[in-house]
């Protein structure tokens, strides 16, 4: 297709663009905002995960031409259409809305969108006919009219602070001066009476001072409960096109409010880091009566003073990264600033650099009498929650201005005396961890290259021996090998003919002078190989696991009657091969655990996971029941909405509406859970429960282990014969509020007994005394099996649920894990540590295991750091990955087993149990494909093939409609079939380590393990995993390979059978799904009613229990203590906005 020319606007056209609520798919909406831009348009990015309402806001605030969305997730119908309603009710149906969402987007969905005022909703199939361009220019062409052509009485407006008013006289004044000037003329008249502050804020590009700014609003907003703020930010025009990114609001989390009015301006010229219009829009706010006026001026250079023309108080904000002490000289603001921020302070030299403007500034100012300690200079990390140089510098700002205007901005901010620090996950001496496991890693392997030519020299000694004394018969070649090395009593016996007893003697010294060389766990492993081989020929082999003694059968017999190993061994003779294999592959069960971590699989129980998610959770629960029924495991696997996913309560606001119980199912409480998992005995040996979450896990987890300890208290009821008494305790709890008591709805489905609902509505410690809950609790704990999801890292890297601050995120998930230490917690896994999002985002299968096991590490660090033991916490951590169908996938499980291994037992001395590296797979989203659906499957099977001959821990094979619906029951069970069929059916699958010994996967594994501890020293230069995610590395590597990919795909480079090649006769078109699994009006209106109750039940101590949460986390005490607590009577909702409020929210990135 050839490449379209970018449509020339004959306006300025502002377009708002973002990702909707609960939405993560951030790449999509990046690249469109970036085409926008370069066909001369200015766009004000507000990134993903953005409600209706943020949206319609800015889009006023900015007085937008258009809206531009994508949204991937489910719920659009009632998204676009509240967006289109919003506008109009606030007098701003102008603005025009364009959106996207793959697939998801159904045809007919599309047509009653268009129906109802939305301008247009691009299809995949408008993609592929138009080009990227081609949309974009249609776009932009329809959003092409003026803005500010007619004013109609505004001015009057202002005062009143109505923001389309504000906008649309800054627009005017922007773009049409000569209509604006009767306008202006007024305004100018009013303002001669009014003092209304003005904050002007410069520094250079990439200080920080959109998040620096965002933190003092942050401040002010708390500071002052009825003054209002405006803000004008300017961020520079491309010369060459005349678009801008105004990518300053993406930072802010604190301008949502109504007492922030926000504006972006772009500079419009080059070489200006101000618009000329700058001083009208200042003029505007004041005529306006905002309190204070905050100006931040796009990043400049060492020269730039011209903010000081419009500010009554300046701030500059720099980094400690300036170079030399003399280029502090060339900085004209420092000559002129009435304060000096020096953000980033984390930043290596931070207190040199705080010393050297120090200096500086007091040579500029002539204070050579001053104390360099009252300097108006601070070091702060704005992207640090609470940071205590933020609390400084704000307290100064807001001081300064008091002194220097006429404002009545007296702060009663309380603030310490402490200076700005990183709260460091990663100690900074241990910064290069990454590439001291790739070190110690490469270390093996060289001492094993050395052990094994040692071993190849000592075997051919040793056969020269038998050779020269003629031994022929194995039994007794044996019986001259002996601990130390050889028998040499027993060899010179042999010897036969006198003439060769001296060369015997001479191979034998050299034998023990080799052997010097040798490691003696080598030998030992030598040795012990005859043995080995036996008890794999054995008919039954016994291993222990946990104190469990396990009889396994170690042959299988096929229909014609062979028996067929379970575990196949190398035939090899010489030792040094033999050696290699043991110390680089070895039997399953043994170190490095590179063929699998058990010496057998579990009997009884496969690999395969039943995956639901939709609807309330009576309907996953009737699902979880059908997939599972007849099978003696229940390994559940859920996927929750994204209503839950990003830690938020059902409600009736249409954004949050539409989404409720799509693509997973809506949990907001104990009792969902309890509702969800009914049936099912969680604390049984054969119950295992995985749950996709991450942001809010440590509340999910929370109301997950409550659900499984009142399903003991419940059978502990029954045993014991107190129904009734229990009966009468629930009944006068809901007779004294007066409310009904929350019941499952419907009918239970088959093969759910009820166990779980006894309790709803209360929990056992309310209805049992206080010792036998807290013994029913403890043994609970210990036996139930499962992970959570928990793996904040990958989603900032990849994902985007992120909801708290990273640092607090992890602080939650090091408190989880040391809850989990405390009350010996053994069997269910803190965080599922997972590479699955980094390739569903576009990674390639070394980049998705190297950033996977990467972070693996990093948690490992920071546990240590927080003096937990590696024994302890290293068999809760797991891995999961995706497997995809590229070459490398045929591999993945081994290689990360082997690094993991390697690392843990010589880097870290951790126990066997701790190396061994646990980790679930899923068959690859990404190459599901919305067109030929049905050769899908071909696809999944082949990529199940891969994890099982890989000897996976557990699997989880997608539906083939997975590409354009959420899957229907037919389709699970096709999924679950094609693992079942390779496990039950296939011949070779009997087999448990098939891939060993294959020259090409050796090949494999040592190429990809390269590859892997290569990225881990790139990492390492960019200041381990955290340090590359500030520059945002993980990222846009991620990208670029998805971009790598999709070019290839698109070009027809990489053949994709009913994609871009062997099309059928109709061409391939997308497949629109038949049946489309939405919750229903009835499921979504009982989830809020069920909140509703629970809120109504527990208002009394829902309060008290939430002030415990957030007193844990400001007093530095375990936090999921408290959540354990929380989660019995409060929503999920009210959890995540009181661990804001302590924690910090997530600053997105562009």
């Amino acid at each position: 297709m050839e490449q379209q020319a970018p449509y020339k606007p004959t306006h300025k056209v502002r377009i708002v663009t973002a990702a909707s609520l609960f939405d993560g798919h951030d790449a999509a909406i990046n690249i469109m905002r970036r085409i926008i831009q370069s066909t001369g348009v200015e766009v004000i990015h507000l990134g993903h995960d953005r409600s209706v309402e943020e949206v319609v806001n800015t889009a006023i605030q900015e007085d937008a031409n258009a809206i531009a969305m994508t949204s991937y997730q489910g719920g659009h119908t009632e998204y676009f259409k509240y967006m289109y309603d919003l506008l109009k009710e606030k007098g701003a149906e102008h603005i025009k809305i364009f959106g996207g969402g793959g697939g998801v987007i159904l045809p007919e969905e599309i047509k009653e969108l268009q129906d109802y005022g939305i301008t247009r909703i691009y299809s995949p199939d408008d993609g592929r006919e138009l080009g990227l361009q081609g949309m974009i220019n249609d776009l932009v062409k329809q959003a092409d009219y003026a803005i500010g052509d007619q004013l109609n009485e505004e001015v009057d407006k202002l005062a009143s602070k109505n923001d389309r008013s504000i906008a649309r006289v800054i627009s005017s004044a922007e773009n049409f001066p000569e209509v604006a000037k009767a306008t202006l003329d007024k305004i100018h008249q009013k303002n001669k009476t009014i003092k209304t502050p003005v904050l002007g804020i410069t520094g250079t590009g990439g200080a920080g001072k959109s998040s620096l700014v965002d933190e003092l609003v942050r401040r002010f907003l708390v500071d002052f409960e009825d003054k209002t703020i405006g803000i004008i930010s300017v961020d520079p025009s491309k010369r060459k096109t005349g678009g801008a990114l105004l990518g300053d609001r993406i930072r802010m989390n604190a301008i949502n409010s109504p007492r922030v009015y926000m504006r972006s301006l772009a500079t419009r010229q080059s070489n200006l880091a101000l618009s000329k219009y700058v001083q009208e829009a200042i003029e505007v706010l004041k005529a306006a009566e905002y309190d204070l006026i905050i100006l931040e001026t796009s990043g400049i250079g060492q020269s730039d003073t011209e903010i000081l023309e419009h500010s009554d108080v300046s701030l500059y904000v720099m980094t400690p990264e300036f170079g030399a002490a003399t280029q502090l000289e060339k900085i004209d603001m420092l000559d002129f600033a009435d304060i000096v921020a020096i953000n980033k302070f984390d930043k290596r030299g931070a207190l040199d650099a705080l010393r050297d403007v120090k200096k500086q500034y007091q040579r500029n100012h002539g204070l050579w009498h001053e104390d360099p300690k009252t300097l108006p200079v601070y070091g702060t990390i704005a992207s640090q929650f609470n940071d205590p140089g933020m609390n400084t510098l704000y307290k100064k700002i807001m001081n300064t201005l008091s002194e220097k205007t006429e404002t009545p901005l007296k702060s009663d901010y309380h603030i310490s005396d402490e200076m700005s620090e990183k709260i460091y996950v990663i100690p900074p001496a241990r910064v290069r961890y990454l590439s001291e496991i790739a070190e110690n890693n490469r270390g093996y392997d060289e001492k094993t290259e050395s052990q094994v030519e040692v071993a190849q020299k000592l075997y051919g000694i040793y056969k020269t021996i038998l050779s020269v004394i003629n031994v022929t018969l194995s039994s007794v070649e044996e019986s001259l090998l002996i601990k130390t090395g050889l028998d040499e009593d027993e060899i010179l016996n042999q010897v036969q003919d006198d003439s060769d007893q001296q060369f015997v003697e001479l191979l034998i010294a050299q034998f023990n002078k080799t052997k010097m060389d040798f490691d003696p766990y080598n030998w030992e492993e030598i040795l012990k190989w005859k043995d080995t081989v036996k008890k794999y020929q054995d008919p039954i082999y016994s291993f222990k696991v946990r104190d469990k003694e396990l009889k396994i059968e170690t042959h299988t017999e096929s229909l014609s009657h062979i028996q067929i190993p379970k575990v196949a061994l190398p035939k090899y003779k010489a030792w040094g091969d033999l050696l290699k294999w043991i110390l680089q592959e070895n039997v399953p069960g043994e170190f490095p655990y590179t063929s699998g971590l058990y010496p057998f699989k579990r009997q009884g129980e496969d690999p395969t996971r039943m995956f639901a998610g939709e609807g309330g959770p009576e309907r996953t629960n009737r699902r979880f029941h059908y997939v599972s029924l007849g099978l003696p495991a229940k390994r559940l696997s859920t996927a929750f909405d994204s209503v839950t996913l990003y830690g938020n309560d059902p409600d009736h606001r249409p954004d949050i509406y539409g989404k409720i119980g799509n693509a997973g199912v809506s949990i907001c409480c104990l009792d969902d859970a309890k509702k969800l998992y009914s049936g099912f005995d969680l604390a049984h040996a054969l119950t295992s429960v995985s749950m996709t979450i991450n942001g809010p896990a440590p509340m999910l987890l929370g109301f997950f282990m409550n659900a499984a300890i009142d399903q003991q208290c419940e059978k502990y009821i029954h045993e014991n014969g107190l129904e009734k008494e229990v009966e009468q305790k629930i009944k006068a709890i809901y007779k004294k509020s007066g409310l009904e008591r929350p019941v499952y709805q419907g009918e239970l489905p088959e093969g759910n007994n009820g166990l779980g609902l006894m309790l709803l509505g209360v929990t056992g410690n309310l209805v049992l005394p206080k010792d036998v809950y807290e013994k029913i609790k403890y043994e609970t704990m210990a036996v139930v099996r499962g992970t959570v999801q928990a793996d904040i890292l990958k989603e900032d890297q990849a994902q985007n649920t992120c909801i708290f601050s990273t640092e607090f995120a992890l602080r939650l998930m090091g408190d989880v894990q040391e809850y989990f230490i405390e009350n010996k917690v053994r069997n269910f896994y803190s965080v599922s540590i997972s590479g699955y999002h980094i390739a569903e985002a576009g990674a390639n299968p070394i980049t998705q295991l190297a950033l996977t096991l990467a972070n693996g590490f990093t948690y490992v660090e920071y546990y240590l750091s927080r003096g937990m033991d590696i024994n302890k916490f290293g068999p809760n951590l797991s891995f999961f990955f995706s497997n995809g169908i590229d070459p490398e996938y045929a591999v993945i499980g081994r290689v990360a087993r082997k690094i993991w291994s390697k690392a843990l037992k010589h880097k870290y001395g951790a126990n066997p149990r701790a190396q061994m590296l646990k980790y679930h797979i899923q068959t690859s989203g990404r190459s599901l494909h919305a067109q030929e659906i049905d050769f899908n499957d071909i696809r999944t099977t082949l990529q199940a093939l891969y994890a099982i001959y890989d000897n996976c821990n557990s699997l989880h094979t997608n539906a083939y409609d997975e590409a354009i619906t959420t899957p229907t029951e037919e389709s699970v069970r096709r999924a679950m079939a094609i693992q079942l069929i390779i496990n039950k059916e296939l011949g070779l699958a009997k087999n448990e380590n098939p891939i060993q010994g294959s020259f090409i996967i050796e090949e494999l594994t040592d190429l990809v393990e390269e590859a892997v501890l290569t990225e881990f020293d790139r990492i390492t230069e960019r200041g381990g995993v955290l340090g590359a995610m500030e520059t945002m590395y993980q990222r846009s590597k991620i990208q670029e390979e998805s971009l790598y990919y999709e070019t290839l795909k698109h070009n027809g480079d990489f053949p994709i059978i009913g994609v871009n090649t062997f099309l059928s006769s109709k061409g391939s078109p997308t497949v629109t799904p038949g049946e489309v699994i939405r919750a229903t009006e009835e499921e979504k209106q009982f989830q809020i009613t069920t909140l509703k109750k629970l809120h109504k039940t527990y208002e009394d101590s829902a309060e008290e229990a939430l002030n415990k949460v957030q007193d844990a986390a400001i007093h530095n005490k375990n936090i999921f203590e408290e959540l354990m607590e929380a989660t019995k009577v409060c929503s999920l909702g009210q959890i995540t906005e009181s661990l804001f409020e302590v924690g910090g929210q997530y600053r997105r990135n562009m």
